[in-house]
């Protein structure tokens, strides 16, 4: 059963968080050809412990059907709708160094809801260039171009010396929310959402876990060997 979307509870953050995990495990079950789906089965396709997944799915007001399961296109859409994949959001990225430049060719953000529709960086010799299909502007023109086409979400890679000067014009401008992939933490004001990306300090901590393997355990990893 499906509730009226008017009448859904407060979906908590953590549920929020989740969410995703369960629509990509939606979208893989549709490529092949699945048509429903038991808790069991979508909570260890999502990597959740089943209740939790019960649980989650019970602030969207969808229960499934008992012994049938989800429906997996109706739910993959139900999901998509609650976290706003019904339409599509423009998206900009400031600083296309390396990191910048793989999230502008990632093909993922068009299929998932995004549009990437602006590539901005300060460097003389980037603006102007060509980066996947796009050409890069220069952020002096940050502000006109957040205006002109529509930027509801910003995107910083820049290094940490310059992320919160990008984030203020980002914000000033009308940005209301920033995935952050600089080394720093953003200074933001109320209603305004940041998400933040720290690539070393998930690293950090699979270090902390590997450092604490009983050799047992290492052994069990599988090595490369290279022939002499």
């Amino acid at each position: 059963m499906i509730a009226d979307p008017a009448a859904h509870r407060e979906i908590p953050d953590a549920t929020v968080a989740r969410l995703p995990q369960y629509l990509r495990a939606l979208s893989d079950l549709a490529e092949r050809g699945v048509a429903s789906v038991s808790s069991e089965e979508l909570a260890t396709a999502a990597g959740v412990r089943s209740a939790k997944l019960r649980r989650d799915l019970s602030h969207l007001g969808s229960y499934g059907v008992r012994g049938v399961g989800y429906g997996v296109e109706m739910l993959a859409h139900e999901i998509s709708r609650e976290l706003g994949l019904t339409q599509e959001w423009p998206v900009a990225i400031v600083g296309l160094g390396n990191l910048g430049q793989a999230l502008a060719a990632y093909l993922g953000f068009a299929t998932r809801g995004f549009q990437v529709v602006a590539l901005l960086d300060r460097d003389p010799e980037v603006v102007g260039r060509e980066i996947a299909g796009m050409i890069v502007g220069s952020v002096d023109d940050l502000e006109r171009i957040v205006i002109e086409r529509g930027v509801a979400i910003g995107v910083i890679a820049t290094p940490a010396a310059s992320a919160q000067q990008v984030c203020d014009r980002f914000v000033a401008v009308g940005v209301g929310s920033v995935l952050n992939f600089a080394p720093c933490v953003l200074s933001v004001p109320q209603g305004v959402d940041v998400r933040k990306v720290d690539l070393s300090t998930e690293l950090q901590i699979l270090a902390f876990y590997e450092q604490r393997k009983t050799p047992a355990d290492q052994e069990r990893v599988p090595l490369l060997e290279v022939a002499p």
